[in-house]
């Protein structure tokens, strides 16, 4: 597969060590000893793919212009638009070409997140009560400092799209009405800190997302009928544990089975490899 990079920032050079020799031209309109500063310039015939790693505003205009032209697209997070329909519109358009338009949401494919989806899959934790993900990392001061990042939402888009991914990853269908609990704007002009809860009864969903952990971290706990699972960090921040506990009836100190991983992120090799 000939790929293209359209935006050469910080994921924009992640991609590129990925991808390696999948990369025929790299496109920025601001850095410097990139191959073209337009998308439109890069010639049609000569690659299969693009990987976008540019802003939220030129997303959808970018995306359909590639679509139109019957290129596969991995976008980076989020991919979101004022009016739904032109989501619709570039899904449709993918459809019609045969094209395939990815969100790229890595985390899907961090080891301990594919066994919490096993373990919800196999019904051993019975009826789950409640989840809690926390993902918080350092970059306040960096976001504010952007150009373009420290607008609108802030840190709600950012963060909380990984976590929303993951509650659909994991649970399926989730409710799509989410009460903002709290919106805080402690270093920047958009909000840094956030969390946001969910209206539906089961699986209760609490998502808090922050700019503000000085030590990036994630947290999930998941509380259920018959136990309860836990993951504490990620690989790239490793080490990252995940603990499964089996509740002792009527009460007692459940048993435990824990894995902890002291290895390298592995999510962007394993998500190209899927796209």
């Amino acid at each position: 597969m000939r790929v293209i990079v359209v935006g050469m920032g910080v994921q924009g050079k992640k991609r590129l060590a990925i991808a390696g020799k999948d990369v025929v031209f790299t496109v920025d309109p601001i850095q410097q000893g990139v191959d073209f500063s337009d998308v439109r310039d890069v010639p049609i015939a000569e690659y299969d793919a693009a990987l976008c790693c540019i802003p939220d505003y030129p997303k959808i205009e970018t995306l359909d212009f590639l679509i139109r032209n019957k290129k596969h697209v991995l976008v980076e997070k989020p991919l979101w638009s004022r009016d739904v329909q032109h989501i619709e519109k570039i899904e449709k358009l993918a459809n019609k070409n045969e094209v395939f338009c990815y969100t790229a949401y890595n985390h899907r494919f961090e080891p301990h997140f594919v066994a919490m989806k096993k373990l919800i899959e196999s019904g051993d934790l019975g009826e789950i009560y409640n989840c809690r993900l926390f993902y918080g990392n350092g970059t306040a001061r960096l976001v504010r400092e952007s150009a373009w990042r420290d607008k609108g939402a802030g840190v709600l888009p950012d963060l909380a799209s990984h976590l929303l991914d993951t509650s659909i990853y994991w649970f399926g269908d989730i409710d799509e009405k989410f009460n903002v609990i709290s919106a805080s704007c402690h270093e920047n002009r958009s909000p840094d800190h956030v969390i946001i809860r969910n209206e539906r009864n089961k699986p209760k969903l609490e998502l808090e997302i922050t700019l503000l952990q000085w030590r990036n971290h994630f947290t999930c706990d998941i509380l259920a009928e018959k136990g309860s699972a836990h993951i504490e960090s990620l690989c790239k921040w490793g080490p990252a544990k995940f603990t499964h506990r089996k509740r002792i009836l009527p009460s007692g100190l459940p048993t435990e089975v824990v894995s902890t991983l002291s290895r390298p992120d592995p999510t962007w090799n394993e998500e190209y490899i899927f796209f």
